[in-house]
């Protein structure tokens, strides 16, 4: 999953931590039991910039630590329009099915617990989401975030778009001039 990094340091931004899961593991061995525990944390500014990591230890709080600090390292910046989305997004991690819809202002955040935690600590006031297929926290949460980093601002993508065509457009010119040129002097006795 390609991520956009962000060019601001974590540690310079006031974040807030919100834990979505913590699972209980047992692995059987030689002398009975091991538990450990897996913590899904998410990380964000509510100001655009969000992260999500996934902390494995053998105490609770160690494994959210873990978490969070893997979050703060994977931290990507979202496009905003006011306090939605710029447009609709459906993104998919294993089996999770994650769609995302820009909402009117004063909807608030439609979503389930995993889809709310990324949303709001992103900073989205107002959305309409829907999970579909598997509700698993951690691929719903990892699709989310997917889903957010792939929002491209469409003003941005329109003014790219068409200095791209400009430059087509250009080098078509070029290229017709230089057959015409090619053809008279072909054409053109000795």
């Amino acid at each position: 999953m390609a991520m956009r990094r962000e060019g601001r340091n974590p540690d310079e931004m006031l974040l807030t931590e919100r834990v979505v899961k913590i699972s209980r593991v047992a692995k059987v061995v030689k002398g009975g039991r091991h538990l450990s525990f897996n913590a899904v944390v998410v990380v964000g500014d509510s100001d655009g910039h969000v992260g999500i990591g996934l902390g494995k230890a053998d105490a609770i709080p160690d494994a959210v630590r873990k978490g969070a600090t893997a979050a703060r390292r994977n931290m990507v910046s979202v496009p905003l329009k006011g306090n939605t989305i710029p447009h609709e997004i459906v993104s998919k991690v294993g089996a999770s099915v994650v769609m995302l819809k820009p909402a009117s202002a004063g909807t608030g955040v439609i979503a389930g617990s995993s889809v709310r935690a990324v949303v709001e600590l992103a900073g989205v006031k107002d959305v309409l989401t829907k999970v579909r297929r598997s509700t698993n926290p951690v691929n719903v949460v990892k699709a989310t975030l997917k889903a957010l980093s792939n929002l491209r601002d469409p003003e941005e993508e329109w003014a790219k778009r068409k200095h791209l065509a400009e430059r087509v457009k250009a080098y078509r010119e070029q290229n017709e001039r230089r057959a015409q040129r090619t053809t008279e002097f072909a054409a053109s006795p000795d």
